[in-house]
């Protein structure tokens, strides 16, 4: 290895990568800032246009994309062709690029950032060289990730840089430019206004490998989206605890999503996606309370999602049981100190816990393809409301039944919620029809569905649940209506004295 050409953004320990390959004879060729910042330290550089005979030019949009750069780094060593044609220029060979990019992702991550500057951010000659000596990996070795200094060098000092490990990089830097095409496709495509465009292309980063997925026999792993927001998942800090799973990222998602329709104090307890309890109170302590007391049984092992910080109080009753993990803006001091004394209790700080205005959108895999939909946000008032009975409900009814409706929206289809007090005390998910998932849910109520109120992801086909519903003291049921059938879901409901609101949307989820 006898050149190299280091241009990178980011400088973190190029200058010790840069010190050790001029001790090993390497002569170093380099761009802009990254020159002038060597060669201040004492390494000798060679610059640029010594190379292409050109200056610089553009503000520098125009420095390396020349044929002196890139048949040096194109050429086939093993051909003689190749080798005799350079030689014939006065071209030399380049055998290391080390090159990271302009840092678009940050900069549209900045808050008010001008489309200009985005632009300005978008690198053309840094993923020019990396595609380049990455094609000819055989003979070039290509590094775009400072992680892998160390390694090179070790390599380079015993015997050279194996073909192995060129393909690692060179694997590595195809994903790399790609990732940053993605985000770039994205950002022009969105600031274009286009919804659904032919062709749709995401990057995601890996946040961690997992032990397992679903089940101990899959194999899984966690990535992020490199510019999720706060009030994520992947933007949590874990304050204590073992390792997410799998399945705790899964069921902490669906919390993290349900307790973000409260402005109230609320907990939500989770357990395989669906809420097992959910409770809204006038200190996050009474959420809590209503949460664990909506179904002491299901919430063992559950996951726990707060819109409020955690204090001592609130935490030696969550102590009391066990749970997998609890979520929260954040924990005080002395609440943190009382939940790590359970050793494997996962504690994460979620920070910000608000629903945002604008739906991200949703991958889910199928068989070859995926399914890509708008993250449901929706939400209603009173004023959506369109009562359909002689009984009207009275305004605090109508503020319980848009409190089981937030909840509904998160149980699986077929689902029916019984709440009362801001409370859940029954939930019906995922039967094969929803007369069977008000049973299961007017049986966990049992004595206090009476005067309790009843929520319906989805129209009834039929007047069974309202019967059912009847049966079991229920008060009012809020519901999207539009079945062919609705009549008679009316008159049930009039026959027995309930209050009946459609809101003209429904919730599935499948």
């Amino acid at each position: 290895m006898r050149r190299a050409l280091i241009s990178v953004s980011d400088k973190t320990g190029i200058l010790e990568f840069a010190l050790e390959l001029q001790a090993l004879g390497v002569e170093i060729i380099s761009t802009g800032g990254t020159a002038k910042m060597l060669a201040e330290e004492g390494v000798k550089v060679t610059g640029i246009s010594e190379v292409t005979g050109f200056p610089e030019i553009l503000d520098g949009r125009v420095k390396t994309l020349h044929p002196n750069i890139h048949s040096g780094l194109l050429a086939i060593r093993d051909k003689q062709e190749h080798l005799q044609q350079i030689e014939e220029l006065g071209i030399q060979p380049i055998d290391l690029v080390v090159v990271n990019l302009y840092p678009f992702r940050e900069t549209i991550s900045k808050p008010n950032v001008t489309y200009e500057e985005a632009i300005e951010n978008i690198d053309i000659g840094g993923p020019t060289m990396l595609r380049s000596a990455a094609k000819n990996h055989a003979f070039v070795t290509v590094v775009v990730d400072a992680l892998d200094y160390p390694g090179i060098l070790n390599e380079m000092k015993n015997g050279g840089v194996t073909l192995e490990t060129k393909r690692r990089l060179a694997a590595k830097v195809f994903r790399h430019t790609a990732a940053y095409d993605s985000l770039i496709s994205n950002y022009l495509t969105k600031q274009i206004g286009e919804e659904w465009p032919d062709q749709y292309t995401v990057t995601f980063e890996k946040a961690q490998d997992l032990r397992y997925g679903e089940n101990p026999h899959q194999k899984a792993a966690f990535y992020r989206n490199p510019l999720a927001k706060s009030g994520t998942l992947s933007t949590a800090e874990q304050l204590h605890g073992k390792e997410l799973s799998y399945n705790n990222i899964n069921d902490a998602d669906a919390a993290l999503k349900l307790v973000k329709e409260f402005e109230q104090p609320a907990v939500v307890a989770v357990k395989h996606t669906n809420p097992c309890g959910v409770g809204v109170g006038d200190t996050i302590f009474n959420a809590y309370q209503k949460a664990y007391e909506s179904d002491p049984v299901s919430i063992f092992g559950g996951i726990i999602a707060a819109n409020r910080k955690i204090d001592r109080p609130t935490a030696e009753k969550m102590k009391e049981i066990f749970l997998e993990i609890i979520m929260a803006p954040d924990f005080d001091e002395e609440a943190l100190a009382v939940l790590k004394e359970k050793k494997n209790l996962r504690l994460l700080k979620i920070g910000d816990v608000k629903m945002e205005p604008e739906p991200e959108l949703l991958l889910s895999s199928v068989s070859g393809g995926v399914l890509i939909q708008e993250d449901d946000v929706k939400q209603i008032s009173a004023e959506d409301l369109r009562v359909v009975t002689e009984r009207k409900p009275t305004k605090e009814e109508v503020e319980q039944l848009l409190f089981a409706w937030k909840v509904v929206k998160h149980v699986k289809s077929n689902a029916i919620v019984i709440t009362k007090d801001f409370q859940t005390i029954g939930v019906g998910a995922g039967q094969m029809n929803r007369v069977g998932s008000a049973k299961i849910a007017i049986q966990q109520a049992s004595d206090k569905a009476v005067g309790s109120f009843l929520a319906s992801d989805a129209f009834f086909p039929m007047a069974d649940t309202v019967k059912e519903a009847a049966k079991a003291g229920i008060t009012a049921i809020i519901q999207p209506g539009g079945s062919i059938r609705d009549d008679e879901s009316i008159e049930a409901a009039n026959k027995h004295g309930i209050a009946m609101v459609f809101t003209g949307i429904r919730h599935f989820k499948h």
